[in-house]
């Protein structure tokens, strides 16, 4: 359970996200648009991974799933941080 100075120390989630399948959703649609731009595949990783930073820093899981992947990314060094991110982005194409 997130204690309330824990609570007041992040974001909370944005409204429309509302549960995992949303995210993964609005997810798939972002890296779609993202490849018509013609992003590769290297830049969407890493802005990927800069993401995940942020979110695990500043905004409060709101899902079960989103708690998951809060934990791994902190346990997580620099290069499983880039596994993961990876993986998300991959498991969303």
């Amino acid at each position: 359970m997130v204690s309330l100075d824990d609570q007041m120390a992040c974001i909370s989630t944005i409204d429309y996200v509302k549960d995992w399948k949303t995210w993964r959703s609005t997810l798939k649609g972002a890296l779609e648009q993202a490849h018509k731009f013609g992003i590769s595949d290297a830049v969407i990783e890493d802005t990927a991974v800069k993401l995940g930073n942020f979110l695990a820093e500043k905004v409060c899981p709101a899902t079960p799933e989103e708690a998951l992947m809060k934990e791994l990314w902190e346990a997580a060094t620099p290069d499983e941080r880039k596994v993961l991110a990876r993986l998300m982005v991959k498991t969303s194409q």
